[in-house]
């Protein structure tokens, strides 16, 4: 694990409960629409991998492979995309439907009717203080679309994407191809949303709080899968005939 490290700006460490967990960041290649999911987590990810390890992987690396990945000069967005982008809320974290671009791939993906029925009833209620409703009717895959933002890595910089389909699916079959369990995510600065899992017993909870620091990234770092692993923190303690120093952590597997 010596060539694997946290990610500039990112801590290795985080505590869970009463427990400590590393998070070794895997970088890979640019990957494109029809690459081998199965193949990159063979080649970069088992290789790294010991026993009870649990693998994180980016919802937006899925979605690409499978072909759910859209430049913008290809999507023409429709009259009623256009107006209601204008009433989401842009977040400095991600685009989300606040774009043409990403608004027009949700009316297609979900269908008009629901689109303009979700907006509608997040319209009546938003006044009276209830959030989220909106994508509580449009649903968590409309939730995770993600538009195109300055900070993403090209060329997806200029890329609208959709969510991965059949998340759950897709999970246990890669969980299957390297023998440790997989969840997919969609992880950015202001929180972890859960997409998808190979295994019911992976407990949503505590993936958010391992991941809760997003350290994958959300930039330039090209490490879209992770690895979870807990640690056995050993405070190296001075002799007693030494004068203390300081404090020393290592991390056992």
């Amino acid at each position: 694990m010596e060539k694997l490290k946290a990610n500039p700006g990112k801590k290795l460490l985080i505590k869970v409960n009463e427990d400590y967990y590393a998070r070794f960041p895997i970088k890979t290649p640019v990957l494109k629409s029809g690459d081998n999911i199965s193949e990159v987590l063979i080649n970069y990810v088992k290789p790294h991998l010991c026993p009870d390890d649990t693998v994180f992987i980016s919802e937006k690396m899925i979605a690409i492979t499978q072909g759910r990945g859209y430049c913008i000069d290809d999507i023409k967005p429709s009259f009623t995309a256009k107006l209601l982008a204008k009433y989401v809320y842009k977040s400095p974290y991600g685009i989300g439907l606040g774009s043409p671009w990403t608004m027009e791939l949700a009316l297609r993906e979900a269908g008009y009717f629901k689109i303009l029925f979700a907006a509608f009833a997040a319209a009546i209620t938003k006044p009276l203080g209830i959030k989220g409703v909106f994508y509580k009717i449009a649903g968590k895959n409309i939730a995770a679309i993600d538009g195109p933002c300055s900070y993403t890595l090209p060329p997806y910089n200029k890329y609208a994407v959709l969510a991965p389909a059949k998340p759950n699916k897709i999970a246990k079959e890669l969980s299957e191809v390297i023998g440790t369990s997989i969840v997919i995510v969609d992880a950015n600065d202001l929180g972890v949303d859960i997409v998808g899992k190979s295994t019911s017993s992976l407990n949503n909870e505590f993936i958010k709080a391992a991941i809760k620091d997003n350290p994958l990234g959300q930039s330039t770092q090209q490490t879209p899968i992770g690895i979870i692993r807990k640690v056995k923190i050993i405070l190296k303690l001075p002799l007693p005939s030494q004068k203390p120093k300081s404090l020393k952590s290592k991390i056992g597997a």
